[in-house]
């Protein structure tokens, strides 16, 4: 599927570029055993380095960086970033805005006194029509100290202004450096064709597959990498 993005003229060799999410891993799961000792089993166990799921999750789509290094301290932001005059008018000049604490009230992610912030986008997003964009989280990165709202934009036809994406601040004792280039969004697009909810109980045929794949999966690691997982 081709995505094109766009940006101001004026800030394309300033702005780091959306990339494959693939190409954003964590150091921390790279850097993961793929097995530990586990004392309940008495054996070696596989950890979520050998899960593919979790992984092809983490590698789904595509992400958007922080623009530039972004300071913490005592619960302020600060950045230096020394960004060139824009050409076009109404774009942001800095790395984050905010929402209100009152704009979150009565929801889950609302805290008391505790405005959200709004990573703000330099980059507009032009999907292939009958295709929207699925704004989340960084998949699997509890790591980050915020935590991204997750949304969807009909980007097919919203894509000549940039989407922002707003955050709650998640860890009060951090003090220090988001640093250019942190993942702070991933998106994937995601068709908006109406779903046929099918459900059926087994029938012989599909009990006896369900009890093969089941047993092979047992018997044998790997098995859904091996015989199911798509290669990306």
């Amino acid at each position: 599927m081709r995505i094109v993005f766009r940006c101001d003229p004026a800030l394309v060799d300033v702005l780091p570029p959306p990339v494959p999410a693939r190409d954003a891993m964590p150091t921390w799961l790279k850097e993961m055993a793929p097995r530990m000792d586990s004392a309940l089993h008495a054996r070696p166990v596989r950890t979520l380095k050998q899960c593919p799921p979790f992984v092809d999750a983490m590698r789904h789509g595509f992400m958007i960086l922080l623009p530039c290094d972004v300071q913490v301290s005592g619960g302020r932001f600060s950045w230096n970033w020394d960004c060139p005059p824009s050409s076009v008018d109404c774009m942001p000049r800095s790395p984050l805005s905010f929402h209100v604490h009152e704009q979150l009230a009565g929801s889950p992610q609302g805290r008391a006194g505790q405005a959200a912030i709004k990573f703000n986008s330099f980059w507009t997003i032009e999907l292939p029509p009958g295709w929207s964009l699925y704004c989340t989280h960084p998949a699997n990165r509890d790591d980050l100290p915020f935590r991204l709202l997750s949304g969807v934009v009909d980007a097919d036809r919203f894509f000549d202004a940039g989407i922002n994406f707003p955050a709650v601040w998640t860890d009060p004792h951090f003090d220090g450096t988001l640093p250019k280039g942190t993942p702070v969004a991933q998106c994937f697009p995601v068709s908006r064709e109406s779903l046929a909810l099918d459900c059926q109980p087994f029938d012989a045929a599909t009990a006896a597959r369900f009890t093969d794949t089941v047993t092979h999966m047992l018997e044998t690691p790997g098995v859904y990498r091996k015989r199911y997982r798509v290669k990306r």
